[in-house]
């Protein structure tokens, strides 16, 4: 069996080949006690016998990672070293002896990048009823229906609706993006109340998020409150979109409309 190696002789190879020897001197049950380590002289990283709970290597692997497997050799080169040095240069290798394979330092674990932040929820939209503020607004889609409407007139008309008890609704997410009307009118045929839904239109670019269907509920919630035992929806012949929008809420065409406008100004 060989001899075992000394400590110093394993720290003087250490030294001789670039190399720092660590030795464990914790006595503690089913420690590392008598184990070993090598670490670069000049970096610092560890080089061999490094594990989770503490050293690992013996002075028998120490030596055969150092002296590459040539024991000759490596006796040579120690009994030429001095036993200081701590951080001499490692010495040129014979052309006969084989460079011995070192182990590659441990990478660090590279972070896991940061996710991206999410989005910000879009404000869900509210059904308000109408203030004086929102006539500027209100007027844009008035007249985008096609009932070229000025903010002051808008105005006025607002306050009379107000007066009323009809006051109309605006659907919004910060700015106002919809607006509907509404109307409980008597009928003598009847015996509840008949409820009207007389003007809706929602900003083209906001359609498609459920404004309509949400200023709808609203008015129907309002008309239902008033009595009403029926809902009927005024809608211009050729605003196709709007009907199909409709029936998709369960309404059905009952009746024809029939209009006939004053002379002397237009309508009014």
């Amino acid at each position: 069996m060989a001899e075992e190696v000394s400590p110093d002789a394993l720290r003087a190879m250490a030294e001789n080949r670039g190399c720092k020897l660590v030795r464990s001197r914790r006595r503690k049950p089913g420690g590392d006690y008598g184990r070993y380590g090598l670490k670069d002289s000049q970096t610092g990283k560890e080089v061999l016998g490094f594990g989770a709970d503490g050293l690992t290597a013996t002075a028998e692997e120490v030596e055969r990672f150092l002296r590459g497997g040539l024991a000759a050799t490596w006796k040579q080169s120690v009994a030429a070293t001095p036993a200081v040095a701590a951080k001499a240069r490692p010495a040129k290798r014979p052309a006969t002896e084989p460079a011995e394979a070192e182990a590659p330092p441990a990478r660090s674990p590279q972070p896991e990048p940061d996710p991206d932040p999410e989005p910000e929820p879009e404000p869900e939209p509210s059904v308000r009823e109408a203030k004086p503020g929102d006539s500027a607004m209100i007027a844009k889609l008035v007249t985008a229906l096609g009932f070229a409407s000025s903010e002051t007139e808008v105005a006025k008309r607002l306050s009379a609706l107000r007066k009323a008890g009809e006051p109309p609704l605006v659907v919004e997410d910060g700015a106002v993006l919809g607006v509907l009307t509404w109307h409980v009118t008597p009928a003598l045929h009847r015996p509840r109340p008949v409820g009207r839904v007389t003007m809706m239109i929602v900003e083209e670019k906001a359609r498609g998020r459920g404004l309509g269907t949400a200023l709808l509920d609203a008015a129907e919630a309002r008309l239902r409150a008033a009595g009403c035992g029926l809902v009927e929806v005024t809608s211009n012949i050729e605003l196709g979109g709007a009907h199909a929008f409709y029936r998709s809420k369960g309404y059905e065409r009952t009746s024809y409309r029939f209009a006939k406008i004053f002379g002397g100004g237009g309508e009014e």
